[in-house]
């Protein structure tokens, strides 16, 4: 289905499911698809396996390591796409592991998860050779966004914008666009409106959108969906697209 739409890379939709499998696997250009395979380095349990659960959801092999020392290990013989990794770990913490795999000329990309409040640590793992960090606590959606962007860079595709109508979403920097203009949309919103235009002509559950709209320490209901839906609607109703509610089912977004 042609709903007018477009994203910066090339996306193989695999229809959604009640358990979103394969939902949006990655096609690189010039090379035959592949799942990116990724590391999960991170001791709090329901948090891995959050991230695990995301990022599989989007097609990508997970594995996940709680242990500083193991990953390291696991590290200096297996290679992988992506690297997620705490700082704070058990027996080895993340900025040592980092400075192994670069000292090794381990090239995989490595996405930190911080505490809100550690710039130095951030600095350090920026200038050790990460490639982005990302601030706890955090929602799914930002997690999954920066994953496409490193798997973007990993791809030579530098295009983060999905375009739909008159509306432009540019993901990285978080900033939309309607016919030129800026448009001041509130994070959780954004996030929404993130997760439909990447859903592209397909029905969603309140439940599938607030499964990934919550983060970490909070739980978000099917009212909250509604009502961030119906303001979501008013902040793009000059785009020429339209949110439909499907009765029983959930939202549709396409091109009015």
């Amino acid at each position: 289905m042609n709903m007018g739409c477009h994203y910066g890379v090339s996306w193989a939709y695999h229809g959604w499911s009640a358990t979103y499998d394969k939902r949006h696997l990655p096609v690189y250009q010039g090379r035959e698809a592949q799942t990116m395979r990724v590391l999960v380095v991170e001791d709090h349990a329901a948090l891995a396996d959050g991230i695990a659960r995301s990022l599989r959801h989007s097609g990508c092999a997970v594995d996940v390591i709680a242990d500083g020392e193991e990953a390291d290990d696991i590290l200096r013989t297996q290679e992988y796409g992506l690297v997620v990794l705490d700082l704070n770990l058990p027996k080895l913490d993340g900025l040592e592991i980092l400075r192994r795999m670069r000292h090794r000329g381990a090239e995989s990309a490595v996405l930190i998860l911080t505490a809100r409040g550690d710039i130095e640590d951030r600095v350090k793992g920026l200038d050790l050779g990460a490639d982005d960090y990302l601030a706890k606590p955090f929602e799914l959606v930002e997690l999954e966004a920066r994953v496409r962007a490193l798997m973007r860079r990993n791809a030579g595709t530098h295009n983060t914008q999905i375009k739909c109508g008159q509306l432009v979403f540019d993901t990285v920097a978080r900033r939309v666009t309607i016919d030129g203009h800026d448009v001041d949309i509130p994070r959780r919103e954004l996030n929404i409106l993130e997760i439909l235009l990447l859903r592209i002509g397909h029905v969603l559950s309140k439940e599938q959108i607030a499964d990934q709209l919550a983060g970490f320490e909070d739980d978000i209901s099917a009212n909250a969906v509604e009502l961030y839906i119906s303001r979501l609607r008013k902040r793009v109703e000059l785009a020429d697209i339209k949110i439909q509610t499907v009765r029983g089912l959930g939202y549709l977004l396409k091109k009015a």
